[in-house]
């Protein structure tokens, strides 16, 4: 994996990482929201029920309060007040029942034929003792009970909420109930809408998840075709600079060579023709034959001196043999030879044995620097300085001069003019170092520092 698809991964990756948390987060509150709607939709829907159902049960109480007051208990009177009892009925499936304290069924007006049955030990679906429980809430002096029982207008069992009251003077047992079905089913409806709300909310955090990971992705794409738009363009104009280079070396070679070596070479061979002439003659041509030989050895010590110089520009030896600071002070003294201006070197710290592409940098640095300032500063003076500090952790080098200056920031923008500052800090950032340089009309300071940490 490239390091650019790397980044991108690591700028998706906590972005889905952190919707995952927040779905995650989002779902449990929504849960427990959706549990917290339900408890209190089922409460408001009970306390509904349990109200309307008290009031039925008191409704058939005043209804018999008559007969029950009289303190009769003939059975004319009980038919009359189960008459009355079975003649109250509410919605489909709403009636009223009487049980004796023994648990034997007196009046049932859906369910006729459990009239007179023993319904003591009658367990509901689920275990219970449904008419125990009924006698035992009456016993209390009446109440709600829980309990399933079979629902007459669908003839199956149903969750039902009865209420019962005492009739103690008769030994009775009455009450009513209401289905709870009707409940369940909206429970339900509001639990499937709130699962779907839940599912929704996560196919958009997902469907945000999605596109936002589009969108980093599409971006980090752009930026990398951007990028590498950018980066080719640097690598072509550095190629044509490095190519540039190349030809004003050559160039510069080429005429060192043709104006010095070439023509002193041609100077010493028609010194040496002549002087084969004159050694066919009397002595005193032999003799002015000596002299022009000994001057052709001077001048061939010359072209040796001349190659030397190319060679040392080329690449120094003493680079490669005593280092850094040695190179750099033959390279002062050269200088100074043939500018005619006197180039001061100082060197502090432990600056031997350094990294080979350091050494080869600074060099070069200090090359381009003498150059143009040879050519566009008319300096007086010049100082080159190399310091190691900080334990060899940093090296430094300093050329100063006192000449006209310029300024850096309009000549380092020039599309045809500071090849050489573009040359020394591409060199310097080559090997992780920096480049400052300060110029006024005072003169001009180049300061190159390599950390040789990195």
């Amino acid at each position: 994996m490239k390091l650019r698809q790397k980044l991108i991964f690591l700028a998706i990756a906590p972005l889905i990482l952190a919707l995952c948390a927040i779905a995650l987060f989002v779902r449990q509150q929504a849960l427990a929201l959706a549990e917290q709607q339900h408890a209190t939709i089922q409460r408001a829907y009970l306390a509904s029920k349990q109200a309307e159902l008290e009031h039925y049960v008191e409704l058939a109480s005043h209804a018999i309060a008559h007969l029950t007051a009289s303190g009769r208990h003939d059975p004319a009177t009980l038919l009359e007040a189960k008459r009355v009892l079975a003649s109250l009925s509410f919605g489909d499936d709403g009636y009223f029942f009487v049980y004796d304290t023994h648990g034997r069924n007196l009046m049932h007006p859906r369910q006729p034929e459990l009239v007179g049955r023993d319904l003591w030990n009658l367990h509901d679906p689920f275990g219970a003792p449904t008419i125990q429980n009924l006698l035992a809430m009456a016993a209390r002096g009446g109440g709600l009970v829980r309990y399933n029982w079979v629902k007459p207008s669908t003839n199956r069992s149903a969750p039902k909420l009865g209420y019962v009251v005492p009739i103690r003077n008769w030994g009775w047992v009455m009450g009513s109930g209401l289905y709870l079905d009707d409940v369940q089913a909206a429970l339900d409806q509001v639990d499937d809408q709130q699962n779907r709300n839940i599912a929704s909310t996560m196919w958009w955090i997902a469907a945000l998840a999605i596109l936002s990971s589009l969108g980093i992705g599409a971006c980090g794409l752009a930026l990398n075709l951007s990028e590498s738009r950018v980066a080719d363009a640097k690598l072509k104009a550095l190629a044509q600079r490095v190519v540039d280079s190349q030809e004003q070396e050559r160039a510069r070679l080429s005429r060192d060579l043709h104006d010095g070596i070439s023509q002193w070479l041609v100077s010493i061979k028609l010194q040496i023709e002549a002087g084969i002439i004159r050694l066919q003659g009397g002595d005193a041509q032999r003799e002015r034959a000596r002299i022009a030989f000994e001057h052709t050895a001077g001048e061939i010590g010359g072209v040796l001196g001349e190659v030397r110089r190319i060679s040392h520009d080329l690449r120094p030896a003493l680079l490669d043999d005593l280092g850094l600071a040695a190179a750099l002070d033959h390279l002062a003294h050269e200088f100074s030879l043939h500018s005619g201006m006197p180039v001061a070197f100082s060197s502090v710290g432990a600056v031997e044995a350094l990294p080979a592409a350091v050494s080869t940098t600074l060099f070069r640095i200090a090359q381009e620097a003498l150059t143009n300032i040879e050519r566009h500063a008319g300096a007086h003076r010049i100082e080159i300085a190399l310091a190691c500090a900080r334990a060899r952790d940093r090296v430094v080098l300093t050329i100063v001069d006192d000449g006209a200056g310029f300024d850096p920031e309009h000549v380092a923008g020039h599309p045809q003019r500071g090849i050489g500052l573009r040359n020394m800090s591409e060199r310097l950032d080559a090997i992780g170092g920096r480049l400052d340089i300060a110029s006024s009309n005072a003169g001009t300071t180049v300061r190159a520092a390599v950390d040789l940490k990195d």
